[in-house]
């Protein structure tokens, strides 16, 4: 569906996209992630030809972007599979909420009754059938997000692109709106491509996701890969240091879906018949799925014995 190659883009000399690589398949909820200023927006912006870029392969539907910008029927077609949503809606002050979802339709020359027939279905859809009279000045902020989210989705895109769409909403409303998300990828096949950096909305909604730093990607992969094992680099972003005992040994566990239910540490304990100190852990919900971490500190004449344990457990391991 996307395919981006080696992607690098500059402003002047300034280089903001540095060597970019990253696939997204038809279907996925895929996060861009970064603190402000890495390139996130820049590297949505150019997949939809509102941003060049000098070297590098970007690819949507198979077909080039550099050179779809060069005509502009063929830009128009390609935009009009994409749905975007904005952090502020954008929205228009002195339209209804009726008048502004219909708009991408009247600049696509639809008649009045495909357009009153497809803008119901999709304030239906979001949930504002009795807000369609209103203005955006009557409307919550989560409200005006929903209207954006169905103005994004009246040409039937295929993607659609999400530019820090929740920041400006309380925790409870982004919960809403990536409720809404969420049901829009599952009952329409829509393939989303979220800009963030809130890390509350990747563990609740992506599916795959790249961190980007200055333009690079420090980390890439599998939600549950990321969050489950983070590297250095993630969990400076997610600003997790582990304070460790310094005496005996001190051991990170990772315990995949599979097992993050299970009563390991506890049996362990019994089995083997040793003492040991949990330093700290944590259970996730990532996407639905429950992930866990969990340090403990044991003797280190207990090392072989603990770790033939834990390999035999399914729990992954490493010495912290």
């Amino acid at each position: 569906m996307i395919k981006i190659d080696k992607l690098k883009k500059y402003y002047g000399k300034d280089l903001v996209i540095d060597e970019v690589s990253l696939e997204v398949k038809k279907g996925e909820i895929f996060a861009i992630v970064g603190h402000s200023g890495a390139g996130k927006s820049t590297l949505l912006r150019c997949i939809n030809a509102l941003e060049d870029y000098q070297s590098g392969s970007l690819k949507v539907f198979d077909k080039e972007i550099k050179e779809l910008a060069k005509k502009d029927k063929d830009l128009r077609a390609l935009r009009k599979q994409i749905g975007m949503i904005f952090q502020h809606f954008a929205l228009m002050s002195r339209k209804t909420v009726f008048e502004n979802v219909a708009m991408p339709l009247q600049m696509h020359s639809f008649s009045k009754s495909e357009i009153s027939k497809k803008v119901n279905e999709l304030l239906e859809l979001v949930g504002l059938s009795t807000k369609a009279r209103s203005y955006p000045s009557e409307l919550s902020g989560g409200q005006k997000q929903r209207v954006a989210i169905a103005r994004a989705l009246t040409l039937n895109p295929q993607i659609l692109l999400s530019d820090e769409a929740t920041s400006a909403l309380d925790p409870n409303t982004t919960k809403n709106i990536l409720e809404l998300i969420k049901q829009i990828n599952k009952e329409l096949n829509i393939t989303v491509v979220l800009v963030t950096h809130q890390m509350e909305v990747v563990k609740e909604i992506a599916k795959k996701a790249i961190l980007l730093e200055a333009g690079k990607i420090i980390g890439s992969g599998e939600i549950q890969e990321l969050f489950l094992k983070p590297n250095a680099k993630m969990q400076e972003f997610l600003g997790e240091n582990d304070f460790l005992p310094q005496n005996g040994l001190n051991i990170k566990l990772y315990f995949p879906k599979e097992v993050a239910q299970n009563s390991v540490i506890t049996s362990m304990a019994r089995e083997l018949n040793i003492d040991f100190n949990i330093v700290w852990g944590k259970i996730e919900k990532l996407n639905d799925i429950a992930l866990g971490n969990l340090v403990i500190n044991i003797n280190e004449n207990h090392k072989d014995k603990v770790l033939e344990y834990i390999d035999k457990s399914g729990v992954l391991w490493e010495l912290a």
